[in-house]
């Protein structure tokens, strides 16, 4: 599971240490050329785009910001589509501006699974907006029933 989060480089990020007593994953930050194994949640670090490689290993790139973002949710959805088709599954949470849609778009194209949070339970509407506006979701959920989507999934 990799959590791709819009965040500023200005400031140290708690994100690993905040998630690591909520999760029963081991939770760490991504790091350049390591590989993907169950069990983790893995954090993009901040100003960093992730790329998974056809080694199922993580690959971080400082290209140009895509919707404005870096590290790009678009980026990491593509690239782990590719690795994974129709065994990924994309979840698109609370935002302001785009990123995202696109990636959920070639995700779902790929035969993986996309959700979106529900707009009118989101804190910023705009980015799960724009993913269904694409007609690129199929299912759009609260974050509680989001929990029980993957729950259940992982039961499969």
């Amino acid at each position: 599971m990799l959590i791709v989060l819009h965040r500023t480089t200005q400031q140290d990020s708690l994100l690993t240490e905040v998630l690591k007593p909520r999760s029963h994953l081991k939770v760490k930050e991504v790091e350049e050329k390591e590989l993907i194994v169950p069990g983790y949640l893995y954090i993009a670090p901040a100003d960093y785009h992730v790329l998974i490689e056809n080694e199922k290993t993580f690959s971080l790139d400082y290209s140009e910001k895509v919707e404005y973002s870096r590290p790009s949710i678009d980026v990491s959805f593509k690239s782990a589509s590719d690795v994974f088709g129709s065994k990924l599954i994309c979840i698109l949470l609370s935002g302001a501006n785009a990123d995202g849609a696109a990636g959920m778009e070639f995700a779902k194209a790929n035969g993986g699974f996309t959700i979106a949070q529900d707009p009118a339970e989101a804190v910023v509407d705009y980015m799960p907006r724009q993913a269904i506006k694409k007609k690129s979701v199929d299912l759009v959920l609260t974050t509680n029933e989001i929990a029980d989507c993957l729950n259940q999934l992982a039961k499969l």
